[in-house]
């Protein structure tokens, strides 16, 4: 099957790879120069503009689009819109919000145009292994790129989860989970680091819970791979960032009245990791201490003062 992919970053790079070696042509399209480059490197061929992909592909003519979110997609489904004719098919599979997939879909349908929303999971390890693929759509659509899911996804790895819309939705929901997960492993590891008087080896902990324990993951093979020595964790500042799906899941959450305490709270210490102010703690350390006369840490205190201010012992009686 010839294919157009969309985006050739370390995603679309990857998939397009991945194709061509399971057998399909692929013709990939991305404003960078070296990313068609390298991707030509392994026999892909390429184009510098949307127009010279579509010249390239056949009936039904099919491209698969790996791009940022919000407008780079808004963009380049409308113009696939323009240049497509009935019956050949735009897979989206971006993380965008499932919710515009329906916009999507009934924009390319005024031209009998197909829409496909895959949520797509993997990350950089998807070439090796295969991407876990979610997809949604009707099932005429599904049908006719069903050869390209299967060459992407590893054995078991692939489904058509539901109507238009239902992959992204599906992999929103994924991504929150793995919100949760990571948050667990990092406040588990954390918790031994801060147990000093076992000098324990955050490492070898990793190494051994891969094998029989119930904790036992992909997450903790590639938390067992971060904790290495040579992967110098130390170097790393600890900001970490959202891409959005987190704040759906827990947005969806909130509007169909479901708890998602853990997803919810991973969602909230990736917000505190960037607070470089952390005004919230200063208030509370200062209420602490208007209350209960409780022990305040100045900067001078962190930097070299003669110990915390505000008095030493707490207040007898005092709480929190």
């Amino acid at each position: 099957m010839r294919i157009g992919m969309v985006g050739l970053g370390k995603m679309g790079a990857n998939m397009a790879k991945r194709l061509i070696d399971h057998g399909h042509e692929v013709v990939g399209f991305d404003l960078g120069a070296e990313a068609r480059e390298a991707v030509a490197a392994f026999g892909a061929a390429t184009a510098a503009t949307l127009e010279e992909m579509d010249a390239q592909l056949s009936e039904p003519k099919v491209a698969w689009v790996m791009v940022p979110a919000g407008k780079p997609t808004d963009d380049t489904v409308a113009r696939l819109g323009e240049l497509f004719s009935a019956g050949d098919v735009v897979i989206e599979g971006g993380n965008s919000n499932y919710k515009e997939a329906a916009a999507y879909a009934e924009q390319l349908a005024a031209k009998e145009i197909h829409y496909v929303d895959a949520g797509t999971s993997g990350g950089v390890w998807g070439l090796e292994n295969g991407y876990c693929l979610m997809v949604g759509g009707t099932a005429e659509a599904v049908a006719i790129v069903e050869p390209i899911f299967v060459a992407l996804a590893p054995k078991d790895g692939y489904a058509h989860v539901g109507p238009v819309g239902a992959g992204h939705f599906v992999k929103m929901v994924h991504n929150g989970i793995e919100y949760g997960l990571m948050q667990a492993y990092a406040e588990g590891f954390d918790l031994m680091r801060a147990a000093k008087e076992f000098d324990l080896d955050l490492h070898q902990i990793a190494s051994i819970w891969r094998y029989g324990s119930v904790v036992r993951s992909w997450l903790l093979d590639l938390t067992e791979l971060a904790l290495r020595p040579a992967a110098h964790i130390e170097n790393i500042e600890p900001y970490v960032v959202d891409t959005g799906e987190g704040r759906w899941t827990v947005q969806e959450a909130v509007d169909r009245s479901v708890p998602l305490p853990v997803i919810a709270a991973s969602l909230f210490e990736r917000f505190a990791s960037r607070d470089e102010e952390r005004f919230a703690d200063r208030l509370l350390a200062a209420l602490r201490n208007q209350f209960g006369g409780h022990a305040v840490v100045t900067l001078s205190d962190v930097h070299g003062g003669d110990g915390p201010a505000g008095g030493g012992e707490p207040a007898a009686g005092g709480a929190a």
